[in-house]
């Protein structure tokens, strides 16, 4: 039996894993994978070896270890030392630095990401975000992490919940849609795939022309009620940024945006249904939908509780995506850095917590999503395959990926990480040993044993 070769072009490498759990669904499954580097996919094994008659380049004994999709962030505000929201001082580096963040961010197991930015002026938007899109067609694993599309997470938010955005830029009324566009620019609307927003004044009128131009609508850093946040859900929202953070907080006679949760009845017509929305909400035209958004948690012991997590997680468990919500001081030393493009705010790093100076704030996270998986294993019981679902398959559905990113189905891309798992106080972890984009290994670590390759 012929192995693959190919003398018109790159040489086709066929990889098979074979003694491993491949994650399918909510379980491991014993089971080979076989990858293409030439396409960057996953292959169906049998019909290569019998129809095709090819044996594998390359066999991958994993000793029983797990082999994952790659991982997806979905909320990244940057990384060693990189701010995606910052303009650097030396015109024209910005591209260069974004390539920088996506080489080492592959260590981590995050293999596609949204590279955030928070509240800026329209100038600033329009310097960065076309540099902030999908990383193109060249496939190339060397490249490292990719994006899928950049997550706009303001200006149009709650002054009353701006968290650590600054104030002095928001834009708390828009007057429907034009205004996005005038903030952002019409053509950088092509490189967004999520745009966080505060429904409760003047976006609202805008959510079926953002969604319907194929980007994923989020409540965030809102004051919205129940009622109104009921309201965005039916007009096309389907997800919620950093759930509970930033928020009107649930009350027992007003359940806020968490209340969205746990209503499945929708009374108001979804304008424009999104392209993820499970099939049994396939008709846009029916008067009543059964719809509840995804939603994202930061699971890193300061954001939230781990008694909130397990409530929000067991309230929607399908709608459950872990996020890092990380800021640029990931894998920099304690102290105090300055922070957005004015460079008047200033934000103290102690270990993971990130907080602005002079005040208890939060500043995002300084987390990988890894630890945040770890963190969700040990505070809700879940099993292993659940906890991975959550940076997987559930982020890949919001998005509209389902197929491509987030699975092991074939025609997939082949973007995979390899997990050990060590016992811990209170429960398993995951250790990532190795990561593969596009079917070519990206990165390996150092002294984990594998068995053979």
């Amino acid at each position: 039996m012929p192995s693959s070769t190919n003398t018109t072009g790159p040489r086709d490498i066929i990889t098979r894993f074979t003694n491993c759990r491949l994650l399918r669904h909510n379980s491991l499954v014993r089971a080979d994978l076989w990858v293409s580097s030439l396409t960057g996919k996953i292959l169906d094994g049998q019909d290569v070896f019998y129809t095709e008659q090819r044996l594998p380049d390359v066999v991958v004994d994993l000793g029983n270890r797990i082999l994952s999709p790659g991982m997806i962030d979905v909320q990244l505000n940057g990384a060693f030392g990189i701010n995606f929201s910052d303009v650097p001082e030396e015109e024209g580096s910005f591209p260069k630095k974004l390539k920088e963040v996506n080489r080492q961010l592959i260590s981590t197991g995050v293999t596609s990401y949204l590279p955030t930015m928070t509240s800026q002026k329209s100038e600033v938007y329009h310097k960065l975000l076309p540099h902030l899109g999908p990383s193109g067609s060249a496939r190339d694993s060397t490249d490292g992490s990719e994006s899928l599309g950049a997550h706009i997470e303001g200006p149009f938010l709650s002054p009353t919940k701006n968290g650590i955005h600054n104030t002095e830029v928001l834009i708390s009324a828009p007057n429907g849609f034009s205004d996005l566009v005038a903030c952002y620019g019409s053509d950088n609307l092509n490189n967004a795939k999520m745009i966080t927003a505060a429904p409760e004044e003047g976006v609202q009128q805008a959510i079926p022309e953002i969604v319907s131009r194929g980007i994923v609508y989020s409540i965030g850093h809102s004051e919205a009620t129940y009622e109104q946040a009921s309201a965005a859900v039916a007009s096309g929202a389907t997800m919620i940024t950093h759930l509970f953070n930033a928020m009107r907080p649930l009350h027992h006679r007003d359940p806020g945006v968490f209340g969205v949760l746990g209503c499945t009845e929708v009374t108001a017509p979804r304008t424009t249904p999104p392209t993820s929305r499970p099939t049994s909400t396939s008709s846009s035209s029916s008067s009543s939908t059964d719809f509840r958004p995804f939603f994202g948690l930061i699971v890193d012991g300061l954001h939230l509780h781990p008694t909130t997590v397990k409530i929000a997680w067991s309230a929607h468990p399908d709608g459950c995506i872990l996020v890092t919500d990380a800021m640029h001081l990931v894998g920099l030393p304690d102290g105090m850095y300055t922070w957005g493009s004015s460079g008047r705010e200033r934000i103290v790093k102690t270990g993971p917590r990130l907080t602005l100076e002079g005040s208890d704030k939060l500043a995002g996270s300084a987390i990988s999503l890894v630890e945040c998986v770890n963190n969700f294993l040990l505070w809700t019981g879940a099993s292993v395959p659940l906890a991975l679902k959550t940076v997987t398959e559930t982020p890949a559905r919001v998005l509209g990926m389902e197929g491509v990113k987030g699975s092991l189905v074939v025609g997939a891309d082949a973007d995979l990480v390899v997990f050990s798992e060590v016992g811990g106080e209170g429960g398993v972890q995951l250790v990532v040993d190795e990561v593969w984009k596009f079917g070519e290994r990206a990165w390996i670590g150092e002294g984990e044993g594998k068995v053979g390759v």
